[in-house]
């Protein structure tokens, strides 16, 4: 730890050299952390702007001087913080009061003097950000976020003052006076610095907020980076539905750079300089380019630039605290140099703070039944049933009764009082790193946020159900939607020898699924993010005009458009971010992907597919699996496939996948998807690579001796394993009936899978839906000396212990 620089001569101003964390009692959260980073994080690259506080004392001296104390206790010693008009008439007077105030003199002339001082280092050019900074600000477990006011483009000595005069004032919006009632801290406890700092010209460029954990799971792994175009209070305040971007830690750190995920945000408006200076907010919002909106507003190059910075003030900050310290950063570009800055930083409160040992999981019932009418993004990975109260501006908030689901077109910090009463929220605009997102996780309530037709679809009164438990997207239900919360405690859990291992196919669940305990994942089904993510047919993908219908090849146009065009980039870059996702939840446990499994049928509906598939009358025995990966049609779309897998593998550096061929009917095809496979650059055993067949044809049991040569693995997939020892239809409601995974004759395919298997030295386990529906199948696994299982995500905590009681009666 470096020693700060020696103190200036200045009572009630002290420049960032000055500072460090240690500082916050005097220059508050905010301008203690731009301290420390402007002393320790500026020599080792993280560019911070410079800047000075106002401290603490100076705001205890305006009150004092002013004999505001008693007056100021008389308003708030009796106030009914429930009570909104009440609470907005003290809380007014009070601001008011310190906003007329007279500044002690010795102060006046020293905020003049840092000023000039400032600006001198500007050459009296740009404009400042004036930032309110509390003592109980920005600490490990209460965030504060947005609670005291910021000005931002202030330029001129006039303007300067004004806003500082704001600044103290601000200490008692209605919202901050409500927040600390909540959080337990007396009013006179806390008092206000005032940050003053070099404005970064990113109404130009871009700016946003990042995260050095999964904001809606906990997961410590990644760097999440939300931007948009102008300013970055509308990412903040969640006025904007901002692009997302997602960084793999681990892997970043072994020297693998790449962005792991990203989601185009819309983006609508943008935040720019105001040349009225007389105005109180020097700034205002003017729509982005349709141009602009459709592309990111940085490069991968920048996101990986900001990472590191991230990963740099965490490393710093938790070495610092002796303890893990995610956290949550705001950063701007500058639009005339290109830098990047990191313009604050401080401790994340809400998912860093989660109960580790308990696992709280909400499942929506009957749900494939519902069809949402709102989607959005979701927050808080929960579900909530309630009325609906439609909110249109601060002026109706008296209105919004406890228990209510408050549903706005955004949610401003003066809105808090209410929405502690609230059992969800929704909002027509914002992102995940918004600050109606941010109070939400404090709250620990679930909201959609971004859903842009909230207030239009929803009536105030209707009953609705909002889930965050079905993955980035949040969905609003009408009517109530029966869920189940299951709790687990995670203390002294022990797993059992037969690993339990997970099918999902879901990347946005990753991070969630994976604190359920597991070895990994036995499937993860490659369609699964071909039907969601990329929604067309990759032949289509690649040769537009041979598609037939217009809708369809406008729909296609539109898919690429982002992607200049170019639809091997947009198909290779979308399956590689979502089986990158798949494989870092889990990192560096095996993480077991099939490869596409779609029948004809099911390609024929992805857009475009119907111009490249033909009509099969039983496609569940037709033209799908390892037989599309040796066709020579469909050649040019499975070497998508094939450079996705590598790109996770080697560009990415997630080398715990594991690849699987489905459907493989002989022997002979078994040799030639090998080789194709490496043909297209996944060799088998090149940098660890393993891969696995699916043991679901009744040819792959007989002849498993001879399959074993080309595969280090198998999993048996019971669902077409019984419809192919059976001969049913497992899409055919006339003969359900029949189909039956516990039917003698599929578990005898079973016990020889499983010993043909350990004959030949492979691993081998079972991925179908009969150990998930069955706790008596798993049983059967168990005592048959299956190496593994995998199960759905909410089958593993009720499979677990049987298995473990199973291991233990056979003396495992």
């Amino acid at each position: 730890m470096s020693q700060s620089a020696s103190k200036s001569s200045y009572q009630f101003i002290r420049f960032f050299n000055e500072l460090t964390i240690d500082d916050i009692p005097v220059v508050g959260g905010k301008n203690a952390s731009l301290g420390e980073m402007y002393q320790e994080l500026v020599p080792k690259g993280i560019p911070v702007p410079n800047g000075f506080a106002v401290t603490a004392d100076a705001y205890r001296a305006v009150l004092e001087e002013n004999n505001l104390l008693d007056e100021m206790h008389h308003l708030l010693d009796n106030l009914d913080p429930d009570d909104p008009r009440d609470l907005q008439r003290r809380g007014n007077q009070i601001r008011e009061m310190i906003y007329s105030a007279h500044l002690p003199d010795a102060l006046y002339e020293e905020m003049v003097a840092a000023y000039e001082e400032l600006m001198g280092q500007m050459n009296g050019e740009g404009s400042l950000a004036i930032r309110s900074s509390a003592t109980a600000e920005d600490l490990p477990t209460a965030s504060f976020a947005g609670q005291q006011d910021t000005y931002l483009n202030i330029a001129g000595l006039p303007s300067y003052i004004d806003a500082c005069r704001r600044c103290f004032a601000s200490l008692f919006t209605d919202r901050a006076i409500h927040y600390r009632i909540d959080q337990g801290f007396d009013h006179f406890d806390v008092a206000l610095s005032i940050g003053v700092q070099i404005m970064v010209r990113s109404d130009l460029s871009a700016s946003g907020v990042m995260f050095t954990i999964d904001t809606e799971t906990g997961f410590r792994d990644s760097v999440l980076i939300t931007g948009a175009y102008g300013l970055g209070e509308n990412v903040v305040q969640g006025a904007v539905d901002p692009d997302e971007f997602y960084v793999h830690k681990p892997t970043y750190k072994k020297g693998f750079r790449s962005v792991l995920k990203r989601h185009l945000g819309a983006k609508k408006i943008k935040m720019i300089y105001s040349t009225d200076q007389t105005h109180r907010f020097p700034v205002r919002n003017v729509p982005t380019p349709n141009s602009d909106r459709k592309k990111f507003c940085i490069n991968d190059k920048e996101v990986l630039q900001l990472a590191e910075y991230a990963m740099t003030i965490e490393d710093h900050y938790s070495a610092r605290a002796n303890t893990d310290r995610p956290m949550d950063i705001e950063w701007a570009k500058d639009g005339v140099t290109g830098e990047l800055f990191i313009v604050q930083a401080r401790p994340e409160t809400v998912a860093s703070q989660q109960q580790a040992n308990v696992l709280r999981q909400f499942n929506l019932n009957n749900v494939d039944e519902k069809t949402p009418i709102i989607i959005g993004r979701s927050v808080g990975a929960k579900i909530a049933v309630g009325r609906a109260r439609v909110i249109e501006s601060v002026d109706h908030l008296h209105e919004f009764k406890a228990g209510e689901i408050l549903v706005s077109d955004i949610t401003t910090p003066d809105w808090e009082p209410i929405m502690k009463m609230a059992t969800a929220l929704v909002t027509n605009r914002g992102g995940r790193t918004c600050h109606a997102a941010i109070i939400a996780r404090e709250l620990g309530i679930p909201a959609v946020v971004g859903s842009a037709k909230g207030t239009d679809t929803i009536k105030t009164g209707q009953l609705i159900t909002v889930s965050c438990a079905e993955g980035d997207e949040g969905r609003i239900y009408d009517g109530e939607v029966p869920f189940e919360v299951v709790e687990t405690e995670l203390d002294n859990l022990v797993m059992p020898k037969t690993e339990m291992l997970m099918n999902l196919g879901n990347p946005d669940m990753a991070f969630a699924s994976n604190f359920i305990p597991n070895a990994g994942v036995g499937l993860a089904r490659m369609e699964f993010i071909i039907n969601t993510q990329i929604q067309a047919h990759p032949l289509a993908l690649l040769n537009p005009d041979l598609i037939k219908s217009d809708k369809a090849r406008s729909k296609v146009e539109a898919l690429v458009e982002p992607y200049n065009g170019d639809g091997a980039t947009f198909f290779i870059d979308k399956l590689s971010e979502g089986i990158g996702t798949l494989a870092a939840g889990f990192y560096p446990k095996p993480v077991v992907v099939r490869l596409s499994d779609f029948k004809t049928n099911e390609y024929a509906n992805l857009i475009g597919g119907r111009a490249f598939e033909q009509d099969e009358e039983n496609p569940m025995i037709g033209f799908r699996g390892a037989s599309r990966y040796n066709d020579e049609q469909f050649a040019p779309a499975f070497a998508l496939e094939c450079r996705a897998l590598k790109k996770v593998r080697e560009e990415m550096g997630l080398d715990n996948i594991v690849i699987m061929v489905p459907f493989c009917r002989r022997v002979n095809e078994a040799r030639e998807v090998i080789d194709t496979l490496a043909k297209n650059g996944l060799v088998r055993g090149a940098n660890g690579l393993k891969i696995y067949m699916m043991c679901e044809i009744p040819n792959n049991v007989l002849m498993i001796d001879e399959f074993s040569e080309f595969f280090d693995g198998f999993s048996i997939g019971t669902n077409d394993l019984t419809q192919l020892v059976l001969g049913v239809d497992r899409d055919s409601e006339k003969v359900a009936y029949d189909y039956d995974e516990r039917d003698p004759g599929v578990k005898k395919m079973v016990t020889w899978a499983i010993q043909g298997a350990k004959r030949n030295g492979k691993h081998i386990s079972l991925c179908g839906q009969a150990p998930s529906d069955y706790p008596e199948f798993a049983e059967f696994l168990v005592e048959e000396g299956i190496d593994a299982m995998s199960l759905n995500p909410d089958s593993i905590m009720s499979t677990l212990p049987k298995v473990l009681e199973l291991e233990e009666k056979l003396g495992r």
